[in-house]
């Protein structure tokens, strides 16, 4: 990763072994998302949904003091008229559906702040782990005046429930970690922030990842639908090697070799 980022910002992608990495770098503001970043993202998601060897995706903001403080405001002095609003939404549920849908378990890293985008990207992901303090929260009611899309605002009550989101976007509350509902975020010091991602990527790396990637668009399927259509991936698993590999594993009493296949 560079030592600076210019001043529209950057997402690196690097990869080590089956773990990928995503860094918002653009620390000066507090990593707040360009149109660049946001298509940097989106590339790294398309890329990253592609390769079979990665098992795990962390995503996290340089710098140390936030993961990513929303969309620059700064872009949104070109905007005249709502249709301009409609397109942006648009492609904020596209570029958050990709990381939705990857195949694999994404981690989102946060110190300090995750607001707006940053609360919209943190929110995507499978997993947070975060610091003591780190902020969580969409306060567009006393920033921007602006509102979210009807697909990013489920997105949120998906996971966080109609109180902590009416806090969200009426109250304008940003909420510390500790106040964020059971099981939606690790919290741990910060000493102890990078053992912890570490301990949580191996863990994730080391499971099945069809079972992984099964799993995770049975989820997806099930927050449109209650009883939706799963003959294909419950097929696919069933009829794979590493079903076949994982069976005779448990019976030898030995690790599974998992192979995606």
């Amino acid at each position: 990763m560079s030592t600076t980022a210019p001043a529209e910002g950057r997402v690196h992608l690097t990869r080590a072994g089956a773990v990928a990495r995503l860094v918002f770098d653009r620390p000066a503001a507090r990593n707040a998302m360009t149109w660049r970043m946001y298509e940097e993202m989106a590339q790294a998601c398309t890329t990253l949904a592609a390769d079979p060897t990665i098992r795990v995706v962390v995503l996290r903001g340089a710098g140390g003091k936030a993961f990513v403080a929303g969309t620059d405001i700064e872009q949104f002095r070109a905007f005249a008229s709502g249709e301009d609003g409609i397109a942006y939404e648009a492609k904020v549920e596209h570029y958050m559906g990709l990381l939705e849908q990857l195949p694999v378990p994404t981690v989102a890293v946060v110190e300090g702040w995750a607001v707006g985008g940053g609360m919209a990207i943190a929110n995507a992901c499978d997993f947070r782990l975060a610091t003591p303090g780190a902020r969580f929260g969409v306060p567009i009611a006393r920033t921007l005046g602006n509102c979210l899309s009807a697909a990013n605002v489920q997105r949120l009550v998906a996971t966080l429930g109609l109180g902590m989101v009416r806090r969200m976007l009426l109250a304008a509350e940003t909420p510390m970690a500790e106040e964020m509902p059971d099981g939606y975020v690790a919290i741990h010091p910060a000493e102890e922030l990078d053992a912890a991602v570490e301990a949580l990527c191996g863990r994730l790396a080391g499971n099945a990842p069809l079972t992984l990637r099964t799993s995770k668009q049975m989820l997806l399927r099930l927050a449109h639908d209650p009883r939706p259509d799963d003959a294909d991936l419950v097929q696919a698993v069933y009829g794979s090697a590493d079903f076949r590999e994982g069976v005779e594993a448990f019976l030898a009493k030995r690790p599974a070799q998992w192979r995606g296949e």
